[in-house]
């Protein structure tokens, strides 16, 4: 089983800053290299469909971005394995949704921002802009 453990969500005003953080753990990512997994952040708006926000692959960093989030939102590696942060930055009401971090293990993050690509999902975290 794999565990994953969101956090940082809350409520901002318009052009402040939240950050997010995820942990997975669990008997499943025990198995797999900590440099070989992709994990990403999803949001998804009351009435909207979810969509891919960001995503790293651990086996060096390389991130991918979502367009509408691009030199606001970072996604980076904590020290401890399989663990990620979504620093967001000068939010804005359109990124009010609930947050979900995703993993996929032994795996690149091509094709990251499809749904389809992860097999497991945090619970969610709600983050409000206020305008």
């Amino acid at each position: 089983q794999v565990q994953l453990v969101e956090s940082g969500g809350g409520s901002v005003q318009a052009g402040g800053s939240l950050r997010l953080s995820c942990a997975a753990s669990g008997s499943i990512a025990n198995i797999y290299s900590p440099d070989s997994n992709c994990m990403a952040w999803f949001r998804q708006a009351s009435g909207k469909e979810r969509e891919g926000v960001a995503a790293l692959y651990t086996g060096g960093g390389s991130t991918n971005y979502a367009d509408s989030v691009k030199g606001r939102f970072t996604i980076s590696q904590d020290n401890a394995k399989n663990t990620v942060s979504l620093q967001m930055n000068s939010l804005k009401p359109e990124d009010t949704a609930i947050y979900y971090c995703a993993i996929v293990f032994g795996s690149t993050c091509d094709g990251w921002a499809r749904r389809s690509k992860y097999p497991y999902w945090g619970q969610g975290t709600q983050v409000t802009v206020s305008s």
